[in-house]
């Protein structure tokens, strides 16, 4: 899959909004085409005409990732627009910011559902299409909150632990086939994505990612490559998930405890929680502003940059450049 994504056959879940946005625009400029699902028609079609304006072809299908038949029909019409599909990506996601005790039984499992089942759902789907010609990339857009939980998102925290685990299971199954398929996870660090403003909060203060927080292109640029470069089975994408994920293998307890004395402060600004209604159960199709694009309102606190994941993107070819002058050095010590 290294190289170009021109003429590809990829699939977005998640695609009307925030990091899903983002990825389907970046795979159209590369050439690709992109099969656009979520529950919302307007966010769709706005994604869908970015598509085509950077010269790929787009289906938007509506799609419940909470439900296996819709996702299942939604590949099937993909795959029969688009042709075979190369790359699926698993974005989508619902979440509820409050403490444990005072979320529903409900709430939580639909947060389940859409979190993790979801992201098994396409997986299922994705792999029923890619199996039988043994070749595809599946990524799954992780988390940094999937190695290490923090409080007021125990039901997302548990859907991305649960993704992991269950991607790890995947890939040692494909490895014992010897399939050319592959599943590989991006661990993503905060985002500014709209989520903040419709996720289903019970919060005093208005949500917010916990900073440094990054642009949702940075997130897609490290996802188009991870479909180049499959056969790693997890990037990390951003200082701030570098360190979480390395504190918790280092000091797990310490985690806990500053987690504990600073978890509730620093994702929660100094405004009013918002007054929309949450997008958990309906999307937000029927707002006056029905489409809500990529970013959330942090753009003015949020990084377009990573220098770790440029250098991780380059460290390929920035080792070589150093190697060949080493050897070059060191044939010139010896003449």
């Amino acid at each position: 899959m290294a190289g170009s994504m021109n003429g590809k056959t990829v699939v977005v879940t998640g695609a009307s909004a925030g990091i899903g946005r983002a990825v389907s625009r970046i795979f159209a400029n590369e050439g690709a085409n992109v099969g656009l699902l979520a529950r919302g028609y307007e966010g769709l079609a706005a994604t869908a005409a970015e598509v085509e304006h950077a010269g790929g072809r787009a289906l938007a299908v509506a799609t419940d990732m909470s439900d296996y038949k819709q996702v299942e029909m939604a590949a099937d019409a993909i795959e029969s627009a688009l042709g075979p599909i190369d790359v699926w990506v698993n974005v989508a996601f619902a979440s509820v910011f409050a403490p444990f005790h005072q979320i529903e039984p409900d709430e939580f499992k639909h947060v389940t559902e859409v979190s993790y089942l979801g992201f098994v759902y396409g997986t299922m789907a994705a792999l029923h299409a890619m199996r039988p010609r043994n070749a595809g990339t599946i990524v799954q857009v992780g988390s940094a909150l999937g190695g290490r939980a923090i409080p007021l998102q125990s039901a997302y925290c548990g859907a991305k632990h649960a993704v992991n685990g269950f991607t790890e299971s995947l890939r040692t199954e494909l490895m014992h086939d010897h399939s050319g398929v592959h599943v590989t996870v991006v661990q993503m660090p905060a985002v500014n994505t709209p989520q903040f403003t419709w996720v289903l909060s019970r919060l005093p203060k208005h949500p917010q990612p916990v900073p440094p927080i990054y642009q949702p292109e940075v997130a897609a640029r490290a996802v188009l490559f991870a479909a180049k470069h499959p056969a790693r089975k997890q990037f990390w994408v951003g200082a701030s998930t570098v360190a979480t994920l390395l504190g918790q293998r280092i000091a797990p307890r310490v985690l806990d405890r500053y987690l504990a004395a600073t978890g509730y402060k620093s994702q929660q600004t100094d405004e009013p929680a918002p007054r929309n209604a949450p997008n958990l159960w309906q999307p937000h199709d029927d707002d006056l502003d029905a489409d809500h694009g990529a970013h959330g309102s942090f753009d003015d606190r949020s990084h377009d940059r990573s220098p770790q994941w440029w250098l991780r993107e380059h460290i390929a070819p920035i080792a070589a450049v150093a190697g060949g002058a080493a050897v070059a050095a060191l044939a010139a010590q010896r003449r």
